[in-house]
């Protein structure tokens, strides 16, 4: 059926358009022109009465199922779900989100974070001030696209090292941070349109706006060893592009296995296709070296290395970076320069010192063995509290972790009560493209620096869960996973 009053959008609409689509919706069922039960177009019908790409209908319809006002029904599609007494009428000017923090203060469990409290705050203000009195004429004009040549140089160095990724400077392209490096990356392939493996469940910032970019998604299931490389040319073999996270699976943590590694390789070699690797948080392994980089086996140079500072040093420096091909640097040079790629130079060349100096390798190696007993921490306090409620993964890096619920309870109602209770935990389940998702919590376990604080934390989680699992039909309560399997795929 097609949706009351939704023309085609607009190309200058004032939101993203899975947003648009999200909030028409919503008004259609508030002011009653959708009612309970009523079944709601097919994502391709919708995608193509709109004339926009199936991600970006996709993405609106999780939103939605995620908030409880669609329901799934397998072959028989989606309906709207019945109102029940806690999904009131609310105002939908405003965008959602997973997890939008009420006020700027940080909330325990908040994902993406590195430990601010143990940032050398004092270190990097000397730094700072030092470029500042180094600040001469020809440093008040633009950059480079490509980043300021010193933290370049410093990156491809650091790469070279410890990533085992040989590049050279001119191949090294700086922005502000991973969606930027995206935004740049998307437009050099001129992606609009084209399909991209995707891992699923996957990081959900860049499903959005890569769904929101027009790029068509292929959900890529994801196992115990990484994405599955055979199950994404099975479904699209022919894809433009991969993005991929082989270090640390986000969100699972799963490293991506030797075997999958060559095979992605070959598939890009053989296809023409890209591969974009992710590599957001690979220095932090707990057990054993840092793996080695996709990117350090790409004899034919298909991937696109994508590095960020934001959870190695803080996320409000805005500053990631790729490493393309050398086939790719024109390219990549010419849409930078459309984009007007360039971030303040004082920052960079703060970075720049503070790789050259050492110091970014030090607090790095400082972190792991912080983070490590962090998470320590915080799992010990779960399986005191909460052991008979949810399991956590055991990962071997990361700055997350994802505990699997134990029992029948809905992951994004457990995520929705944490938040109101002070916890910014998020659903697993809403970083999946295909329903139902696995069910979890992810949690950010960086910031929780004490045991007597992991206790607290657990003992407000063990009380949202228990309570929810009340709210249920008495034989729901207790009903365990009857699979201790970490994956279903």
């Amino acid at each position: 059926m097609p949706l009351p009053e939704l023309p085609t959008l607009a190309a200058d609409a004032p939101l993203p358009k899975y947003l648009e689509i999200y909030r028409r919706f919503r008004v259609a069922i508030d002011q009653g022109q959708l009612r309970s039960g009523e079944r709601v177009p097919s994502v391709r019908a919708l995608a193509q009465e709109l004339k926009v790409a199936r991600g970006t209908v996709e993405t609106a319809y999780q939103l939605l199922t995620s908030e409880g006002i669609f329901e799934s029904r397998g072959q028989a599609g989606t309906v709207v779900a019945p109102l029940s007494p806690e999904r009131t009428i609310i105002s939908v000017s405003r965008e959602p989100t997973v997890a939008a923090a009420p006020h700027a203060s940080i909330l325990p469990l908040q994902l993406g974070l590195p430990a601010l409290d143990a940032f050398p705050r004092k270190l990097w203000a000397r730094l700072v001030t030092w470029q500042v009195r180094q600040t001469d004429q020809h440093s008040l004009a633009l950059t480079d696209v490509r980043g300021y040549a010193p933290l370049r140089a410093a990156i491809a160095s650091y790469l070279a090292l410890y990533r085992g990724v040989e590049c050279a400077p001119e191949q090294i392209f700086v922005g502000a941070g991973f969606i930027s490096s995206l935004t740049l990356a998307c437009d050099a392939l001129d992606m609009a349109g084209e399909h991209c493996w995707f891992e699923d469940p996957g990081y959900l910032h860049a499903r959005e706006f890569l769904s929101h970019q027009g790029v068509e998604l292929v959900p890529v299931p994801v196992d115990q060893e990484g994405l599955r490389v055979e199950e994404g040319i099975r479904r699209q073999p022919r894809a433009r592009l991969a993005l991929v996270t082989p270090a640390h699976q986000s969100p699972l943590g799963v490293p991506l296995s030797p075997a999958r590694r060559r095979a992605l390789l070959d598939w890009a070699q053989a296809h023409g296709s890209w591969v974009i690797e992710d590599d957001y948080d690979s220095e932090f392994r707990y057990k054993g070296q840092p793996l080695a980089a996709l990117k350090s086996l790409d004899v034919h140079d298909r991937v696109i290395y994508a590095g960020s500072f934001s959870k190695m040093l803080f996320p409000g420096l805005r500053l990631g970076y790729l490493a393309v091909p050398k086939s790719l640097v024109e390219r990549f040079e010419q849409s930078a320069r459309h984009l007007h790629n360039r971030n303040a130079e004082l920052l960079q060349a703060t970075t720049a010192t503070f790789l050259e100096q050492g110091h970014f390798t030090r607090h790095l190696k400082k972190m792991r063995q912080l983070y490590s007993s962090r998470r320590a921490l915080l799992a010990d306090a779960l399986k005191t509290q909460c052991g008979h409620l949810l399991r956590v993964d055991p990962q071997a890096g990361g700055i997350n972790m994802v505990a699997r619920l134990q029992v029948e309870v809905a992951d994004q109602r457990i995520a929705d009560r944490a938040f109101d209770a002070g916890l910014a935990m998020q659903a697993l389940s809403a970083w999946s493209l295909e329903s139902p998702g696995e069910r979890g919590l992810l949690m950010g376990f960086t910031n929780v620096a004490s045991a007597p604080q992991a206790l607290d934390i657990a003992r407000r989680l063990q009380a949202v869960i228990e309570r929810e699992m009340g709210a249920l039909p008495t034989e729901n309560t207790v009903t365990f996973l009857a699979s201790n399997a970490y994956f279903k795929h």
